[in-house]
């Protein structure tokens, strides 16, 4: 077994290795992020908050602000 500077270094060449493995598979956490944030288009008037899609918007309006009036980008759905 490696002892000392050896095993330090054994660690880092292992951790390098294995970073590049997960950025050439694509799964990188920055690159997940990225990706869920461009999927929340549309954001709540009142509290800011991000949703995918109009209907899942209107679901959340009238479930977290139902004292509010609909906005009418909300009223035809």
């Amino acid at each position: 077994m490696a002892r000392g500077h050896q095993k330090i270094q054994s660690q880092a060449k292992a951790a390098e290795k294995q970073s590049k493995l997960k950025k050439q598979q694509g799964h990188s956490a920055t690159d997940q992020k990225k990706a869920a944030q461009k999927a929340l288009v549309h954001a709540c008037v009142v509290c800011k908050a991000q949703m995918p899609d109009p209907k899942t918007y209107k679901q959340h309006f009238e479930n977290k602000h139902p004292k509010n009036e609909l906005p009418d980008d909300l009223k035809g759905i």
